[in-house]
């Protein structure tokens, strides 16, 4: 399978959120990482984008009944920046996840420069 987009983190959240997890969580992860690194269009099921948030987009993991979000952009159009994720205990997309999330994109433009 080729690569067509680097998945790379940004500070330390995610590899945090990722160490504390299961092994079922973590194989899980991993599979839709490997989808969104080599597949042309990536399913919606696993990839969203989040109206309303200027380039900011959802990588959603399912596990059993447990949601996983990880927050994330596109830089240059084939990275896929990770920021902070959580799992998703509601309905509604978690406020003060995707204030955070938006804080760490301008955060990360604004460093990149």
């Amino acid at each position: 399978m080729k690569i067509k987009r680097e998945i790379i983190f940004y500070k330390h959240y995610f590899p945090e959120f990722y160490a504390d997890q299961t092994v079922q969580v973590k194989e899980k992860i991993g599979y839709v990482f490997k989808v969104i690194r080599t597949v042309n269009k990536v399913p919606v099921k696993f990839l969203k984008h989040i109206t309303d948030t200027d380039g900011l987009y959802e990588i959603k993991v399912e596990v059993k009944t447990n949601i996983y979000r990880v927050f994330c952009c596109f830089d240059k159009g084939k990275i896929v920046v990770l920021f902070n994720a959580f799992q998703k205990k509601a309905q509604k997309t978690d406020k003060r996840e995707l204030k955070k999330a938006k804080k760490l994109k301008d955060e990360y433009f604004k460093n990149k420069k």
